[in-house]
C-alpha cells in the first residue's frame, strides 16, 4: 500500500518532493509520552502534505485513531495537511503503475516526444493519435504517447481500463 501511494504522489503533478519517513513526532497524549513517524512528507505547490498509510480495516482500531488524531492536531498545528491514505481504486492503479514504465524521458526520442506534444492530438482516441504520426515505428510512437500521459501533457480517463479509445485531453 505505501508503495501504492507513492506511485500515486509520484504521478501527481502537484507534488515536487517526496520524502519517506520524513520525521519523528512526539507528544504528550492523555499523560503519556506517544511517538509517531508518518509514510511520508509530499512538498506540493500548495504546501506540504504528511500522509499515514493504513489499510481501511484497520483505521478503526482505538490505537490507530488515537495516533492518527494527535498526529493530524500536530501536523495541522504547523498549518500543513494531513492525509490518511488507505486503498486506491484497482483500475486507476494499474493505469498508474502501467504508465510509470513510461515515466524516464530519456529513453525516448526527444525529437518525437517535441513533436507529438507539439502536435493537435487533443480529442483524439489514444489509438488515432498512434495511427497520426507515419514517420516513427508505431511501437516507438505509442511508448512516446504514453510518456506524454505519464507526464500529463495529455489527459485520459484512468478510472477504466487504458485502451485505444480512450480520448486524449488536456491537463489544463
Amino acid at each position: 500500500m505505501e508503495l501504492a501511494r507513492l506511485l500515486l504522489a509520484a504521478f501527481d503533478t502537484a507534488v515536487m518532493h517526496i520524502v519517506a519517513q520524513p520525521l519523528l513526532l512526539v507528544a504528550s497524549v492523555e499523560g503519556k509520552q506517544r511517538k509517531h513517524i508518518p509514510d511520508y512528507l509530499l512538498l506540493t505547490n500548495d504546501g506540504p502534505v504528511v500522509v499515514d498509510v493504513k489499510p481501511r480495516q484497520h483505521l478503526t482500531k482505538p490505537v490507530v485513531v488515537r495516533t492518527f488524531t494527535w498526529t493530524r492536531k500536530a501536523v495541522e498545528s504547523r498549518g500543513w495537511r494531513y492525509e490518511v491514505w488507505s486503498e486506491a481504486p484497482t483500475v486507476l492503479l494499474e493505469n498508474v503503475r502501467f504508465l510509470a514504465g513510461y515515466r524516464r524521458a530519456r529513453l525516448f526520442e526527444s525529437a518525437l516526444i517535441d513533436r507529438m506534444s507539439s502536435s493537435d492530438l487533443l480529442e483524439m482516441t489514444v489509438g488515432e493519435a498512434i495511427r497520426k504520426e507515419r514517420a516513427w515505428p508505431e511501437l516507438m510512437v505509442r511508448a512516446a504517447l504514453m510518456h506524454l500521459l505519464w507526464r500529463q501533457h495529455f489527459t485520459v480517463d484512468l478510472t477504466r481500463p487504458l485502451t485505444p479509445d480512450h480520448v486524449l485531453g488536456s491537463a489544463a
